[in-house]
């Protein structure tokens, strides 16, 4: 394993929690999970996303950043299923300008004492499959989710890492890859993975039938 410290990344429903299962188990690396049911804000948050938007995203990111720091004394290698610059994606996408001044200065300060990943996965996946993920694991506080709202968090993660610069950078295009049930495309997908280390690139699933 070249990178020591792996970081899966993208919309909800895109399919990161199993990616990071099967990428540890198979590189005997520790996994990493972020919390998000432990979010006390998170049922409001989805119901009224205007009011309840702030004191939400307040709350993951000092979450996060206490999870994130925790990692520098994991000596095995590493599969996160989160960036923390995801917290900022989603500032970005919930908070109000006045919001997001004061969001940025706290984002800042925290940042910099974190490790960073020696390389991202960036899961992409068309809104309407999101949806339709999201739907069948049929978690309670999930429900308000709209496909427009997932459209907005599309567009800034498309946004974000457009010109990512800061670690190797393997974008996947995971709407019609199904690696869990066959073995010889989850082969390919970890090959790609584990070859990449330098810049951007894309891999795109083609269906052998």
């Amino acid at each position: 394993m070249a990178a020591r410290y792996i970081a899966v990344d993208g919309p909800i429903g895109a399919g990161k929690t199993t990616l990071v299962k099967m990428l540890a188990k198979d590189l005997n690396a520790e996994a990493i999970f972020e919390p998000a049911e432990k979010n006390p804000f998170l049922n409001e948050f989805y119901k009224d996303r205007k009011q309840n938007a702030f004191k939400t995203q307040l709350f993951f990111l000092l979450n996060r950043y206490q999870q994130q720091l925790t990692l520098k004394s994991i000596t095995a290698p590493i599969v996160c299923d989160y960036t923390f610059a995801k917290d900022r994606i989603f500032a970005k996408v919930n908070l109000s300008k006045d919001e997001q001044l004061l969001y940025e200065k706290i984002f800042s300060l925290l940042h910099s004492e974190l490790p960073k990943p020696d390389m991202v996965i960036y899961m992409q996946a068309a809104p309407p499959v999101l949806l339709d993920r999201i739907k069948k694991r049929g978690l309670p506080y999930e429900r308000p989710i709209t496909e427009d709202y997932l459209e907005e968090l599309t567009n800034a993660y498309n946004n974000f890492f457009f010109n990512y610069t800061e670690c190797p950078l393997l974008v996947i295009n995971a709407s019609d890859i199904d690696y869990v049930k066959n073995k010889s495309d989850w082969e390919n997908l970890k090959k790609a993975i584990l070859a990449h280390n330098k810049g951007i690139a894309h891999y795109h699933y083609v269906s052998k039938g």
